[in-house]
């Protein structure tokens, strides 16, 4: 195991899906710590929650784990802000073939960048592959059930914000501190692409 190793791992959490938290948790086994970090464009953000609420809503989700997991935001290079953070590496989260080749071309370039910095690939567990934050938005806005696929504190927000209410208790998932479980893209949807942060990765 790595020791005294930041790990950043980088995207919109828009919302922060049982993939993403997935994820982070088996990216414990491997470094002592990891930044969940929501890449922000304030001047092109489209997204349903404010970073302000995917900031409560993740740290809700990783509390017990707090002193492993934090739970913050940046704009600008992502490459700068990991070294503001004193990071070596970025965890990226990979669902399938088609999400290398981006995924790649950003690693070289923020390599390039940073040579210091490296790009950790993770697969996706097999149970959240075709989990994103985008599709779990998208059933949600249509009156679908994502229970299961997200945190139950982000299942309520869902609820809240599509439907003006809560949602019902025997609909909603275990809290991922409670189960572990993946920025968009692999969760990692960040703004980009699929979303990244912003500057070379996104």
């Amino acid at each position: 195991m790595a020791t005294d190793t930041v790990a950043i791992y980088p995207g919109s959490f828009d919302p922060i899906t049982n993939g993403h938290v997935d994820l982070v948790k088996r990216t414990l086994r491997v470094f002592d710590n990891v930044v969940v970090a929501i890449a922000s464009n304030p001047g092109k953000d489209g997204s349903l929650f404010s970073v302000a609420e995917r900031l409560q809503m993740m740290r809700e989700v990783f509390k017990g784990i707090e002193g492993r997991v934090r739970a913050d935001s940046f704009e600008g290079l992502l490459v700068d802000y990991a070294e503001r953070k004193r990071a070596t590496v970025i965890i990226r989260g990979l669902r399938a073939i088609s999400d290398f080749e981006y995924e790649f071309q950003m690693a070289m370039m923020n390599h390039r960048l940073k040579p210091k910095l490296e790009t950790f690939f993770m697969m996706t567990g097999e149970s959240e592959f075709y989990i994103s934050s985008r599709l779990v938005k998208e059933v949600v806005s249509l009156g679908g059930d994502v229970s299961g696929l997200v945190p139950a504190n982000v299942l309520k927000k869902l609820s809240q914000k599509f439907k003006g209410g809560a949602p019902r208790a025997d609909l909603m998932a275990p809290t991922a501190s409670a189960v572990g479980r993946n920025s968009e893209r692999a969760h990692g949807e960040t703004p980009g692409h699929k979303s990244k942060g912003r500057g070379a990765q996104r």
